[in-house]
């Protein structure tokens, strides 16, 4: 969204905002999120689909996550690691995080690049970065926050040392 049309929106909102509710509501810091262009291991492309199309007739904020999902995915599957063992032990998300840059359509091909970032004991982030693939316009930035987890016994357990030595 560029910053006229961020202008724009914020005018039209302050214009139908009881005069009480537009500090609570007008001032309200939208994330920031960048990331090294280093961190980015793995880049995979998906179409975006007719069924990915909102009423507003762009890429719909449901369908990126789900499609955040999916590279997230890829990335795993891609460096041999499974989101869930035989044993109940597997990854959960813990938070997401979108910034979004620009509006997307059908047909186009975006590329997500996933990468690894900001270890702890127990997870990590996931960020991406999503272009037009393109032209390279900047589409969305994203990061999910996970942790190990023990699906049995209900609770978070440390980051395996082979998660952590393959992309820390």
């Amino acid at each position: 969204m560029n910053a006229s049309t961020q202008q724009r929106i914020i005018r039209a909102c302050s214009q139908t905002l009881p005069e009480k509710l537009k500090d609570r509501y007008l001032s309200v810091a939208r994330i920031e999120l960048s990331f090294p262009d280093n961190v980015f291991c793995f880049e995979t492309r998906m179409q975006v689909r007719t069924t990915d199309i909102n009423g507003a007739n762009h890429l719909g904020n449901d369908a990126l996550v789900s499609m955040l999902s999916e590279a997230r995915a890829q990335f795993l599957i891609s460096y041999g690691v499974a989101e869930g063992d035989s044993s109940g032990q597997g990854i959960i998300v813990t938070d997401l995080a979108t910034m979004y840059q620009s509006e997307s359509f059908f047909p186009e091909m975006l590329r997500f690049e996933v990468g690894v970032m900001d270890f702890n004991k127990y997870g990590a982030d996931f960020v991406f970065r999503v272009t037009k693939d393109e032209s390279g316009q900047p589409v969305a930035l994203a990061k999910y926050g996970f942790v190990f987890f023990d699906y049995p016994k209900k609770k978070v357990t440390p980051m395996p040392e082979s998660f952590r030595s393959r992309f820390a």
